[in-house]
């Protein structure tokens, strides 16, 4: 009977001993894992991240100097060319349009009318030259008066006045005879063929400025109106790049800022700066569908001549345009940083515990943020903080990776 109660009494024991190292284990604080990040001072710059495209900066399209035939055009994209000398198309002109018996006679018409105020205008002008001609001899005959003393001086401005009159008259005649003879030639040009354009002569077009083919938008013989676009030329070395930002972006931009080009190809970037900020915007659907005011920045690229010869025309590229730098800044991981009521703290570490700080920020970007107060170089914080985590928690450090 003893040994019975002695047994319950151990299994009691033994039950409390269960409970209390439960509720210890239950009671203890738990050691959550963390990365860490220190503080540290260094340069520190604010960009704009954007897509970029290259182009040339001053591109010529020729065109078709008449209506006719358009041989075909054996340059190709990349080929070089020299203003003034490189005959880049050939076109045979066509017959000039035939007019209609109704357009014939408006035009004969007017060359007529034409000729009848030509004819009028040489005769006001023989009229104006005979009345200075009069004016002109009452002039030397009041003047002889005045000098023998049978005339007075008022008589003499009179005639001079008349006389400058007359000059004025006579010129205005004259320009009146030279406005009806331009609009006599172009009457009558309306009833003859163009001498450059006559049918059948086959003209050069050459090379307006020197460069290489951008683009051929004629290639095979083909009949083609005037004015219609054959080729584009530019200089290859003379690059820039456009790209269009965000207008809430764009006002951070001045002109003269640092930019760098990357992912275009090579392995380094490159450096550029914004030449210009284009003063309107436009309208631009992003890929998910928002309406997006952008506005297009130009920049130029450093040391283009030395820049690499297979950077092209309508290339892609990263822009990064510097709106913000400084060589020595207190600055912190924006991993580490969270919001707290208005403000920004972080968690510190403190040995095997964290402490919440409050800390002012200044300018950041995606990877580092300005720390104006709170923390100092060489503090530890911790980098990308669990919703776990409170102030005073006990914590793991990981090893770095």
């Amino acid at each position: 009977m003893q040994t019975r109660r002695w047994s319950r009494i151990g299994w009691w024991v033994i039950g409390v001993g269960v409970v209390a190292t439960l509720l210890v284990v239950a009671l203890r604080p738990t050691v959550i894992d963390v990365d860490e990040t220190a503080v540290s001072r260094g340069p520190m710059s604010v960009t704009i991240d954007e897509e970029g495209e290259t182009r040339i900066r001053h591109r010529f399209v020729v065109s078709a100097p008449v209506s006719g035939r358009l041989q075909r055009i054996d340059l190709e994209p990349g080929d070089p060319v020299v203003a003034g000398r490189t005959v880049v198309a050939r076109v045979q002109a066509g017959a000039p349009p035939l007019l209609d018996a109704r357009t014939r006679a408006e035009a004969e018409a007017a060359r007529s009318a034409a000729e009848a105020s030509l004819g009028r205008a040489r005769a006001d002008e023989q009229r104006t030259l005979a009345e200075l001609d009069l004016a002109r001899r009452d002039l030397t005959r009041e003047r002889e008066l005045d000098k023998s003393g049978l005339t007075t001086r008022q008589a003499v401005e009179q005639r001079e006045t008349a006389v400058r009159n007359a000059e004025e008259v006579a010129r205005a005649a004259t320009f009146s005879v030279a406005t009806a003879e331009s609009q006599l030639q172009q009457a009558a040009a309306r009833l003859r063929p163009d001498g450059i354009a006559a049918e059948g002569r086959l003209l050069s077009v050459v090379a307006p400025v020197s460069g290489v083919v951008l683009r051929r938008l004629r290639e095979s013989a083909s009949v083609v109106p005037a004015g219609e676009p054959l080729l584009e030329i530019g200089d290859p070395l003379n690059l820039e790049i456009v790209s269009d930002l965000l207008s809430t972006d764009a006002v951070q931009v001045q002109p003269g800022a640092k930019v760098y080009l990357e992912q275009w190809g090579g392995d380094q970037p490159l450096t550029a700066h914004v030449r210009r900020v284009e003063p309107s915007g436009f309208m631009k659907i992003s890929a998910l569908g928002v309406e997006e005011q952008r506005v297009n920045v130009l920049m130029d690229v450093d040391d283009s001549a030395n820049a690499p010869a297979s950077l092209g025309d309508g290339f892609r590229t990263e822009v990064r345009i510097v709106i913000w730098e400084s060589e020595d800044v207190l600055q912190a991981a924006t991993s580490a940083l969270f919001r707290k009521g208005d403000g920004w703290a972080v968690y510190v570490i403190a040995g095997d515990v964290v402490r919440v700080t409050d800390v002012t920020i200044g300018h950041r970007n995606g990877q580092v943020a300005e720390i104006l107060s709170g923390l100092t170089a060489g503090d530890a914080v911790v980098a990308h903080p669990p919703d776990t985590l409170s102030d005073g928690a006990r914590i793991n450090v990981r090893a770095p990776r």
